[in-house]
């Protein structure tokens, strides 16, 4: 049976962390805490199966049912009312959250026409980072027949006990996300 990537970070990547940060205590290394994932559905303003669809699409890709967000004020220009569904979400956490980062970094984002790595650039302040997806047909799950449009999706690793970008930086790199190699950033999202 081979290694989940959970098992890769409690056995090896929590010591090379400790190792390299100087951290003395083994509460204070970091961790990946959860992995949000949204989809925004502007167009089901106008149609509500885009809706369905895109709910149906995103429970594939994550293996967890979305919530449906609505829309928290009216925006005339947008034609968007209060209480409108625009988008869905899923929050993964524990075996799920560490088998969906597997599946991303390792088959889906390979996927990627012209990929060359995703920007170091996308950490906040308290080192989380955020990742745009153009596409979800990069995801083998999802069938391409059924497909009515494409749709982006937004992907936020939430990093617990990280002091900085750099600590997040390498518990992401060690995980094995494909970073961009200084100065070939470019076509990170491309789909």
């Amino acid at each position: 049976m081979p290694a989940t990537l959970k098992t890769k970070y409690i056995e090896t990547i929590c010591g090379e962390l400790k190792t390299q940060f100087d951290i003395k205590n083994v509460m204070q290394i970091p961790a990946m805490e959860k992995v949000v994932v949204n989809m925004g559905v502007g167009a089901a303003i106008g149609d509500a199966r885009l809706m369905e669809s895109a709910v149906a699409e995103l429970a594939v890709i994550t293996g967890q049912h979305p919530s449906i967000r609505k829309a928290r004020k009216s925006i005339s220009n947008f034609k968007l009312r209060e209480g409108v569904n625009i988008g869905c979400m899923v929050t993964l956490r524990g075996e799920r959250m560490y088998e969906f980062v597997d599946r991303l970094f390792n088959v889906a984002m390979p996927r990627i026409r012209d990929f060359r790595g995703v920007s170091e650039k996308a950490f906040d302040g308290q080192g989380n980072y955020t990742l745009g997806i153009k596409d979800q047909t990069i995801f083998p799950e999802v069938d391409h027949d059924k497909i009515g449009q494409t749709r982006g999706m937004n992907i936020t690793f939430v990093v617990k006990h990280s002091n900085s970008a750099d600590q997040s930086r390498e518990l992401l790199r060690k995980l094995g996300m494909p970073f961009a190699k200084s100065g070939a950033a470019g076509g990170e999202n491309r789909g």
